[in-house]
């Protein structure tokens, strides 16, 4: 660390509570934000409270160092990068409170607005303003950029729906400001007179600006003076973007949840004729209007299954109403009357639907809200982004400002994505462009000024509801024009030193949209082994040249296809921060949620290795402790890879990354250890009384806590008489089964013949049950996930190779792959591929199944025995991590609802937390339990008699949080076939 930086982390740490990181790994992982821009800041300061805010804003003014205020990152203007302080709301400051007498809700500035959401949402409550990116982007967010989205006619913008808010000056002085008569004492009294004057004084430029879209940016006068004189300091601080002070907390109002919604869908041949219907609807009295171009339909189509159906091919735009009423009857009504007006005259939709229940009206507006993040996983150097997306223009001239606008594109020889709150005329373009082309990034600025002069002869601004930040300031000077002056006395009267968010929204200096662009297919020398799969750039080699050093290279230790080259994926993710999500929908990421800090999340992971292969870091940063914190905080459940926009395959990102280290550091005592606990259970299969005993003893078990890091809290399970492998022997499956029949190949995983050989039984039962032959060979190996977990490819890649050279060679004689554990099929499927990539491991991945799906297969075949036993039993289930990655449907349940009898509960509560070895080890314990917590409370409480997985490891989660047996599904498809009696006795039923 450079003592300029060292000497500043120091003096933080001596004065704030909070964190303070100003190492190159944590300044890298905030190096970016959702936009394409790039600067390393100084230090991250991540504070606890208010008066860590003015502890740091204090000593920035000592020390002359910019501050840049941050929530999730969530931005796409980059407004929250820079090259001073960067400040972190979102790890600790996220408390609220409720006045349920004034409906006002006090929430600190790091609060996601789903957050805020789901605790007023009991109370008959929410905030108002819903940008798309909710379910992420926090409350001081919302409140800088005086955030709307779709929803904007009927609750306005952020700015409408503020009471009072703190912040923290540029002195440090914590103020709390609402409305306050220029006669206060003190700097409210400073600030309010200030801003009169300058209202006095632009009073001309200001009425010009009221033809403005109501929806605009900058500073804002409008509604500022109250009928007492009084200067409302809280809504004009709301949207100044951070460069007027450090929003702490702020009171908002909240509205009542409309007692019933409906949505109308409607497509059109033409763009210009769903803007001039969005136009006729206001008519309506819509609460949003949003209007979606063909590109994004298309896209929509092609990455999410649910929407197939419902778009139609030829739509050339969508447009999505919403309206709201206290009568079911009342808003029907008025729902068939506009949905018939829309559908008549020159302009009408060729389609409509309409909805008034949950689930489908949540479905259509999935639609808006889900497929501008998915535009990241389009193919190709050209990708839609967002430098124009912010613009406004009056709701009555929207159509022909579209118009123009495409007009410009065409004549720059750009396509674009089109999304808009048409009811507000807001518009979001966002314009295809290759980054890695130099004659591309200069195009940026160009296309940049000639919408903006569209927009601008429309009466419309840029910049207005996603920030200035660095894509969009330099074009305000002459958008306000005799008004940009004004900005600046406003900027000296709150900042005279420019120290809060420098040259974003204003400043004397403001850079151009195509400046400070994250580099893009520009990386150090990647090698593997002795072959070179990436060229160094030349501004690299040119650049060790000049400093007389080597060129940066980084010999990675995973196969990366020409098609996914391990600089492609890393720059695929596009920060867009999804990935930090809470919603109880989603999964990703389980560490995250429990952490809340920026290097759990997943994005921080590819922004590491982007660093890495930038040449911004020195790749021997990854064999430290600090880039080996950041990648353990991944125990690769895959939710990422799955629920990602963009796709990026996050976990072979992190499983290079842990690699890396252990390549030159080896693994500690305790990892060693968990990744062979095949073999020691192999062990203690040879004399299973005397293990069982160790493993119930409370020394042993202090022993293994204290010198292995195995934690003493969780009960290990107990080791079989006998393993499953000797049972198949017993049974003749290890010989091959003679005949042409059907017949399928059990990879036995570690737990299915150590612990719970049953499991395996159970599978063997229903094949034969099928006619299905089952051969279980001998020379098979636990999968080696663990290892790969850990970061141990080495011993991994032996496993595999091991494995896949006798599962290939069983693959071309006819045999289809099973496992009954998860973990196991996911490393069949897409670990075994990244450790070797040659043919006999994609021929495994190919034809490896887990056992439920297998099953399913069968059923959907017709070829399942379907004669099952009445079971009469309730079961709450829960679905594994991996599970969900290799299975979009849930087949196990599928199967078990064919059991005559058998109630099952599908609980959706989110992920075990136990991760395989992970939840094993001490130093996890408690954070395994946080992560399952949901999950486990909702077993309690779910009221069934038993629990049901297919992961051994969520099963132990599952009997160590709850009072409930747990079963594999497969057991109990065995039981009702009347096969394995032995799951009655368990369960207490009578056999048959």
């Amino acid at each position: 660390m450079e003592i300029d930086r060292q000497r500043i982390q120091d003096d933080l740490r001596g004065i704030v509570r909070g964190d303070v990181l100003c190492d190159a790994v944590s300044t890298t992982l905030y190096a970016t934000d959702a936009s394409i821009y790039e600067i390393q800041p100084v230090g991250v300061v991540r504070p606890r409270s208010a008066a860590d805010v003015v502890a740091l804003v204090q000593y920035a003014g000592e020390q002359d160092l910019p501050i840049h205020p941050r929530g999730s990152g969530s931005g796409v203007a980059g407004e929250s990068v820079g090259p001073g302080l960067v400040v972190d709301f979102s790890r600790y400051m996220r408390r609220m409170q409720f006045d349920p007498l004034k409906s006002l809700a006090t929430v600190q500035a790091g609060l996601p607005i789903a957050e805020l959401n789901r605790n007023l949402k009991p109370l008959g409550r929410w905030y108002g303003p819903d940008p798309a990116t909710r379910s992420i982007t926090t409350m001081g967010s919302v409140l800088a950029i005086n955030a709307s989205g779709s929803h904007y006619l009927r609750s306005g913008s952020a700015r409408d729906n503020i009471e009072s808010l703190r912040f923290v000056t540029v002195d440090g002085e914590l103020l709390d400001v609402s409305k306050h008569h220029p006669d206060d004492p003190g700097t409210v009294g400073r600030l309010a007179r200030g801003l009169m004057e300058i209202q006095t004084q632009y009073q001309d430029c200001l009425e010009k600006l009221n033809d403005a879209p109501p929806a605009r940016g900058g500073y804002r006068f409008d509604g500022l003076v109250d009928d007492l004189g009084r200067v409302d300091l809280a809504k004009f601080l709301v949207g100044t973007q951070g460069t007027l002070g450090l929003i702490v907390d702020a009171t908002v109002q909240t509205e009542p949840i409309p007692k019933h919604r409906g949505v109308v869908m409607l497509f059109f041949h033409r763009l210009e004729s769903a803007a001039r219907c969005a136009v006729r609807s206001l008519g309506y009295g819509p609460v949003a209007c949003d209007l979606m171009g063909r590109r994004l339909l298309g896209i929509a189509r092609e990455t999410e299954r649910q929407f197939e159906a419902v778009l139609p091919q030829e739509a050339e735009a969508m447009l999505l109403l919403e309206l709201q009423g206290d009568s079911l009857t009342e808003l029907t009504d008025r729902i068939e009357i506009l949905r018939d007006d829309l559908s008549r005259g020159p302009d009408a939709a060729f389609v409509a639907h309409s909805a008034t229940d949950q689930a489908t009206r949540d479905q259509f507006w999935a639609l808006c809200r889900r497929v501008t993040p998915r535009l990241s996983r389009l193919k190709g150097p050209g990708m839609p982004i967002p430098f124009t997306e912010d613009i406004a223009v009056p709701a009555e001239m929207l159509p022909e400002a579209l118009a123009a606008i495409q007009k410009t594109l065409r004549d720059n020889q750009c396509t674009a994505t089109v999304f808009a709150h048409a009811g507000h005329g807001h518009l979001h373009v966002r314009p295809f462009v290759d980054l890695s082309s130099a004659d591309e990034r200069k195009k940026i600025r160009r296309v940049a000024e000639q919408v903006a002069e569209v927009v601008w002869r429309f009466k419309g601004h840029v910049s207005v509801e996603h920030a200035a930040g660095l894509s969009r300031s330099a074009l305000l000077p002459k958008q306000f024009g005799e008004f940009w002056p004004a900005m600046g006395q406003i900027k000296r009267l709150f900042d005279p030193h420019h120290r809060l968010n420098p040259g974003k929204l204003f400043g004397a200096v403001l850079q151009q949209p195509n400046e400070n662009i994250r580099p893009i297919g520009e990386t150090i020398e990647v090698t593997s082994e002795t072959r070179t799969l990436i060229k160094a750039a030349d501004r690299i080699v040119q650049a060790a040249r000049i400093q007389n050093t080597a060129v940066p290279e980084l010999p990675v230790l995973q196969q990366w296809s020409p098609s996914e080259m391990i600089d492609v994926v890393a720059e695929s993710c596009n920060g867009c921060a999804r990935c930090r999500t809470t919603a109880s929908s989603e999964r990703q990421c389980p560490v995250f949620r429990t952490t809340r800090s920026e290097e759990a999340s997943p994005r921080a992971k590819a922004n590491l290795l982007r660093g890495v292969l930038s040449g911004k870091i020195d790749p021997e940063t990854l064999t430290g402790d600090r880039a080996k914190a950041v990648a353990d905080l991944c125990f690769n459940c895959h939710q990422c890879r799955l629920e990602c926009p963009a796709s990026v395959d996050i976990p072979k990102i992190v499983g290079e990354l842990k690699a890396q280290y252990v390549a030159t550091n080896g693994q500690p005592l305790s990892d060693r250890l968990i990744c062979r606990l095949d073999l020691i259970a192999a062990i203690g299969s040879r004399i299973p009384w005397f293990s069982n005993r160790l493993i119930r003893n409370g020394l042993t078990r202090w022993l293994a806590d204290k010198l292995f890091g195995l934690t003493s809290s969780r009960e290990l399970p107990p080791i079989a008489s006998s393993s499953f492998m000797r049972y198949s022997a017993r049974r003749r499956w290890t010989k091959q089964p003679a005949g042409e029949g059907a017949k399928v190949l059990y990879f036995v995983d570690h737990y299915a013949n150590y612990h719970d050989p049953d499991l395996g039984r159970a599978l063997a039962e229903i094949l034969q049950q099928n006619g299905i032959a089952i051969y279980v060979p001998t020379s098979q190996s636990g999968s080696g996930m663990a290892r790969i977990t850990a970061g141990d490819l080495k011993g991994a890649r032996r496993i595999a190779r091991r494995n896949v050279r006798m599962l290939a060679e069983a693959v071309r004689s006819g045999y289809q792959i099973v496992a009954t554990e998860p973990a196991a099929v996911l490393c069949l499927k897409h670990e075994y591929p990244n450790l070797l990539d040659d043919e006999d491991a994609h021929l495994v991945a190919k034809n490896s199944f887990e056992a439920c799906e297998f099953l399913r297969g069968l059923h959907a075949d017709g070829k399942l025995d379907r004669e099952f036993q009445a079971v009469d039993l309730d079961f709450a289930y829960h679905r594994p991590c991996h599970l969900r990655v290799l299975d979009p449907d849930i087949a196990s349940i599928e199967l078990l609802k064919l059991i005559p009898g058998l109630s099952v509960q599908h609980v959706e509560a989110g992920c075990s937390g136990m991760a395989g070895t992970w939840g094993l080890q001490r130093k996890n314990y408690r954070n395994s339990l946080r992560i399952g917590w949901p999950m486990i409370s909702a077993l309690r409480h779910s009221g069934a008699q038993l629990a049901c997985t297919e992961c051994s490891a969520c099963k132990m989660q599952i009997q160590h949080g709850t009072d409930l047996q747990t079963l594999h599904p497969l057991k109990l498809l065995a039981f009702a076939y009347g096969r394995l009696p032995k799951v009655g006795e368990e369960l207490g039923l009578p056999p048959g």
